[in-house]
Order: structure tokens, then sequence, then C-alpha cells
């Protein structure tokens, strides 16, 4: 009897060690903490934060350190977790309400890019990082957009990520997020002012085309205009260049004449032989024609006379 108490209390120890060993093994896996690539964990120890875990293997003390759980709010719901992500996120926002400077009222729907930078800044310096960067954009929204009027929010919607991504960076720094971008997607103006804004593009493309259809004619006109001044320069500079031509073969013809004259007269000044060979053409022209009954003679005719008879020497002579 007392052999078999034994075999009990043996087993009982072994099962005690057995449980203690399982409950060892159950506590130093317990300290095992694998984080995966791109995420980070917040461990706090006894309710102080003590260090943020990378991806890999970690070990942390068992029972006194445990991960940080964050309950964020999103409009889809509520998610908790206790490893943050720290690649680039998106948030889509519902459409709002914004009032232009010129008292427009549209609808506007925009969405956010960030990154997490900081995981201790993400979890103790907000409460709810999502909701808290949708309502500053929201307001951002409206503080920069209600600075303008309806057409410069059309034209320069460049402009307006520029200067809402810097102001929502600036202010979300506190809270370890890098804003990346921020893109607003749809801009929608009331039914009359959309009406109104087709009616402006239509008359503004009617203008344009009518200015360019003036354009058209006015440079048409230049061109023709430009043409016929180079028409008549070239005319000109051709009528010239004639006359120079002309005068030229007059002077080489009187060259030509004087030393005849010279060689056979022992005179170079041909202005004898000129006016005798203008007054016959003259009176060739004067006396043509059918019905000319009458006989022109120059009053100097025996100038003349002389003049022929010392042609008809030259040409006898040179015969």
């Amino acid at each position: 009897m007392q052999e078999i108490i034994w075999v009990i209390q043996d087993s009982m120890d072994f099962a005690v060690l057995v449980f203690f060993a399982f409950f060892a093994v159950v506590i130093l896996l317990s300290g095992i903490k694998i984080v995966p690539q791109a995420h980070r964990v917040v461990v706090e120890r006894l309710g102080k934060f003590h260090r943020v875990l990378s991806p890999g293997v970690n070990f942390i003390f068992p029972v006194l350190d445990r991960p940080k759980a964050t309950e964020w709010v999103f409009r889809r719901g509520l998610r908790k977790t206790s490893s943050l992500d720290m690649r680039e996120q998106i948030l889509d926002f519902p459409k709002q309400n914004i009032i232009s400077r010129d008292n427009v009222v549209m609808e506007i729907n925009a969405m956010l890019y960030f990154q997490i930078s900081d995981p201790f800044k993400a979890i103790y310096e907000i409460a709810n990082l999502p909701m808290a960067l949708e309502k500053l954009t929201q307001t951002s929204l409206r503080s920069v957009m209600g600075e303008m009027e309806l057409d410069e929010i059309f034209s320069k919607r460049s402009e307006i990520n520029e200067s809402l991504r810097s102001t929502l960076d600036e202010a979300s720094d506190v809270w370890g997020v890098k804003v990346t971008r921020v893109e607003i997607q749809d801009v929608n103006p009331p039914e009359s002012v959309q009406t109104a804004m087709q009616r402006q593009m239509e008359a503004e493309r009617t203008r344009r085309a009518v200015v360019t259809e003036a354009n058209g004619q006015r440079d048409a006109e230049v061109n023709r205009a430009e043409g016929k001044k180079r028409a008549i320069e070239l005319e000109a500079e051709g009528m010239a260049n004639a006359r120079i031509r002309l005068a030229e073969a007059e002077a080489e013809a009187l060259s030509k004449i004087s030393e005849a004259l010279m060689a056979h007269a022992g005179s170079k000044d041909p202005t004898s032989y000129l006016v005798a060979l203008k007054y016959l053409e003259s009176l060739k022209e004067m006396s043509a024609g059918d019905k000319t009954k009458m006989v022109y003679l120059p009053y100097e005719a025996s100038s003349i006379l002389s003049s022929v008879g010392a042609m008809k020497e030259l040409f006898k002579e040179r015969a």
C-alpha cells in the first residue's frame, strides 16, 4: 500500500513538473514577436513606453512587456491593431460643400496620401490619427478654396494641391506623419453655374473663331500688299536696269560715232550728226499719214541741209 502511495506521489510530481515546464515554454514563446516588413510595433513595459520593434524576430520580456494596441476609427468602422503600417496610405474623404470667394457653393472630393514617419508620435500624440487627418484636410480645403473664385479653383488646381499638401504636412508633423500628396478629384458646382459656364465657353470659342478669322484675313491682306510692293520694286528695279543698259548702249554708240567722226571728219563732237538725225525723224513723223497735205521744213533749213550734206559726205567716205 505504501508503495502505491509513493507511485501516486511520483506521478503527481511529474505532472506538476510537466505543467510548469509547459507553462514556462508558453511564457517564453509569448515573448517572441515577429514583425512584418514595413511595419512597426510599439512595446510598453508596465504601462509605459519602452521601445519600438523593427521588422523581423524580436524578443520582449513576458508579462512585463506588451505591444501597444491602437484603435483607429475610419468611416468604414473601427480598426484595432498593434502593428503600425509604415507604407504610404490613402484617405478618401466624402464630398463636402465649399463656398468660394464669389459665393458659389460647390462639392469637393479630395484624397490624401500620407506616411507614418514616427510611430511614437502617431500613437501618443493623437488619439485617432485617420479621423484627425480627415478633419484637418476638410478645414484646410475650406480655408484655401474660400479665398479663391470659381475660375481660379478650376484653373489653379495644381497650386491648390501643393498649398494643401504644405499646410497639412506642417500641421501633422507633430503627429509623426508625412503628407506626401493631396489630390482634388472632383469640383462640382451647381447645375445653374455649370449651364452658365457652358454658355461662357461657347461664347469664348465663338470669339476666338472670329478673332482667328479676322487675323487670317489681315495676314492675307498684308501678304498681298507685301507681294504687290515686292512686284512694284522688282518692276522698278527692272526698268532701272533697262534704262542703265540703254544708257550704256547709247554711250557706247556715241563713243563709236565720235570715233568715226574723228577718223573721217577730224572732230569728236557728234552733236551736229545727232541733231540732224533727230530733225529727220521728227519730219518723218510729222509728214506721216495718208491725209497729210503739208510739207514741214524747219526754220533753220540751211543748217539742216548742211548737216545732211555732212552726213552724205560721211556715208560716201565710209562707202
